[in-house]
């Protein structure tokens, strides 16, 4: 018998009693879908009060205290099983606005502002989005130029379209901004800075110099109040610079601990992870809850008359279509769930090591967790959006029914493919980490020590382990595996998966090699050739962390009946990776047509081993039934 506290445990990871205590104490009533019928202003309205509320709830469980930095995660994550609007909204607050002044900001911002803004007594906006440059902040046009004849920064917005756009809480709340502008002092621009901003006064009314526009109804979040910012010549004083890796000094001088412009950027944006981590988390938090309605509704939903059911109807998930359609993504949404649990640990042992010692150097730790969270966040909002799909139709004209929830988790979470960076753009910025670690490995090797580098790829050179375990290495060294049985065990099933991210990782490499060094317009060219084959790269890397990530999760697991079912779990995902890449594993004669086949056989009989455990599968997601209750469920 199958133990779905073990199951359970496994899916909640490090922070389970944090997950337990918020199932119990979260509200439902915060949690409910916001009625359709109710105007754009209402909505809004009740969105803005359950931040209230819930902010009462977490803080009671030490989620806001910046000390504890997984714990938002967490609470952001649990948030996304149902309501997100307000995961949204307490994203923009907690996550954004407030994880700006904590991170970029100095003590005397953390004194002033970060408080106000835990406690929602300060609601405030993240205006970094501007509607020319979207995911090139690089390039943003807003200005903040410091004037030493008054020792203040002045923010403008040079022309129309360098406004900020689709900006959280500007619309209706926000009373502080934090902008991001291109920092000029002395005639100087130092790249792009973070400044605050007031933007409304305590009636709710723009201050001078403050355009403020209402992006309007969307195709979801309603709750949320996206809108525009510009500003006409906006003075702040020069305090309000959050300046912890650049600061205009009394004498009005620019100074930084970062001398590189690049490195000082990319250095303040990865201090934002948090947020995209976030955003990946609600995604697979929503996937699971689209599953739990699809999964329940199909082992309750009876139709057509059946002998295997003794001319009674046959319920619709003992169809193998049916199961085909579920089943693949249940076992994707654990193994990416188990992926975010490591992400999450590594972004807390990170943050944690930042806030206790400063002057630590961890640039390879946080370059591994900006990529990491990059690619994860692109695949995990990718099979929201694909599994959310499938769950509508699974449902049929149920499942089309706004009150039975589907509509809104889909409509909802279809921005998290474009939000908190774009899907593109981070998996390229995934596939450029995955370059960067293999241009180190190789830099400035001659033919013979390239031929010995590309002879040892086998014990690991390239490829990345996310556990520490070094389980993978000796599943993967005591692989029994042949030409003619890929898949005859574990390690073999590893090493198929990985084998695809480093041919990928590596033929891509070669391909960029080719770029000339002296013609731009040629290099640009070839980087632009190859910007598919980047995104393959970028996709087998995160899957491979998935798979060793389910891996390492389900090896601790003792109980028998339970670790059959996992093995089982561990079986399809790897079977439905190779099912979406058969294409791939053919093309380069990894695996042969009769293998190929087997693939597709097996992928189908796995999902009918799985099918009696569905249900304890479902369950062990624990989301209360508070939460998703409705008509379907």
């Amino acid at each position: 018998m199958v133990d779905v506290d073990v199951i359970r445990e496994l899916l909640d990871g490090p922070w389970g009693g944090l997950r337990q205590n918020l199932r119990r104490d979260l509200d439902p009533d915060l949690l409910a879908p916001l009625d359709p019928e109710n105007t754009l202003e209402e909505q809004r309205r009740i969105t803005t009060a359950q931040l209230l509320r819930v902010t009462e709830t977490i803080g009671a469980h030490g989620v806001l205290d910046p000390a504890e930095p997984a714990k938002l995660v967490i609470a952001s994550e649990m948030l996304g099983h149902a309501n997100l609007s307000l995961f949204v909204k307490a994203g923009v607050q907690f996550g954004l606005f407030a994880g700006v002044i904590a991170n970029l900001g100095t003590d005397r911002h953390h004194s002033e502002f970060l408080p106000q803004a835990l406690d929602c007594s300060l609601l405030g906006c993240f205006a970094m989005t501007e509607a020319d440059h979207g995911s090139d902040v690089q390039s943003l046009e807003t200005t903040a130029t410091y004037d030493p004849e008054s020792d203040e920064i002045v923010v403008h917005t040079p022309h129309p379209h360098a406004h900020k756009e689709y900006i959280g809480n500007a619309a209706r709340d926000g009373r502080l901004a934090a902008v991001f502008a291109q920092l000029v002092v002395d005639g100087t621009n130092h790249g792009v800075h973070c400044v605050l901003v007031p933007i409304r006064d305590e009636a709710g009314a723009a201050l001078p110099g403050i355009t403020i526009g209402d992006s309007g109804a969307k195709m979801g979040l309603p709750g949320v109040d996206n809108g525009q910012l510009s500003f006409d010549q906006v003075r702040v004083p020069r305090t309000n610079l959050l300046d912890r890796y650049g600061t205009i000094t009394e004498a009005g001088a620019y100074e930084s601990p970062i001398e590189s412009r690049n490195r000082r950027f990319f250095t303040m944006l990865g201090t934002l992870v948090r947020g995209r981590i976030s955003v990946g988390g609600a995604g697979g938090a929503a996937a699971r809850s689209g599953l739990s309605l699809a999964i329940g509704h199909a082992l309750h939903r009876r139709q057509f008359p059946n002998p295997m059911a003794g001319d009674d109807e046959l319920l619709l998930l003992d169809y193998q279509s049916h199961q085909l359609k579920l089943i693949p993504l249940l076992v994707r949404s654990i193994a990416l769930a188990t992926a975010q649990n490591d992400l999450v640990a590594d972004l807390d042992r990170i943050e944690r090591r930042r806030l206790t010692d400063p002057e630590t150097d961890a640039d390879h730790d946080r370059r591994e967790l900006e990529a990491r969270a990059a690619g994860l966040k692109a695949v995990q909002t990718r099979h929201t959006t694909d599994t959310l799909q499938v769950c509508r139709e699974a449902c049929g004209g149920a499942g089309y029914m706004s009150v039975n929830r589907l509509a809104a988790l889909k409509n909802d979470t279809d921005v998290f493919t474009t939000f908190e960076g774009d899907n593109t753009v981070l998996l390229q910025l995934t596939a450029k980490a995955l370059l960067t670690r293999y241009q180190t490995e190789v830099a400035d090797l001659e033919p013979v020590g390239l031929a010995m580098f590309a002879a040892r790829q086998v014990t690991g050179a390239v490829i990345e382990r996310v556990g520490g375990s070094g389980l993978v290495q000796r599943l993967i060294a005591r692989s029994r595996t042949h030409e003619d049985s890929p898949l005859a065990d574990r390690g073999g099933q590893l090493l198929l998966i990985e084998d695809r991210e480093r041919h990928l990782v590596d033929t891509l490499a070669q391909r960029m090699r080719s770029a000339p060094k002296d013609d731009p317009i040629v290099a640009a060219r070839v980087v632009n050739n190859c910007q598919d084959h980047m995104l393959a790269a970028a996709e087998a890397h995160v899957e491979r962390v998935a798979l060793e990530s389910l891996v390492e999760a389900i090896d601790p697991i003792d109980d028998p009946d339970t670790r059959a079912v996992l093995d089982l779990v561990c079986d399809l995902f790897v079977h439905d990776l190779l099912f979406r890449q058969r294409a791939w594993y053919l093309e380069h004669g990894r695996i042969s047509s009769g293998q190929s086949k087997d693939v597709v056989r097996r992928r189908a009989d796995l999902c009918a081993q799985l099918r009696p455990h569905v249900a304890d599968l479902v369950e062990a997601f624990a989301i209360p039934d508070g939460w998703l209750t409705n008509e379907l469920a």
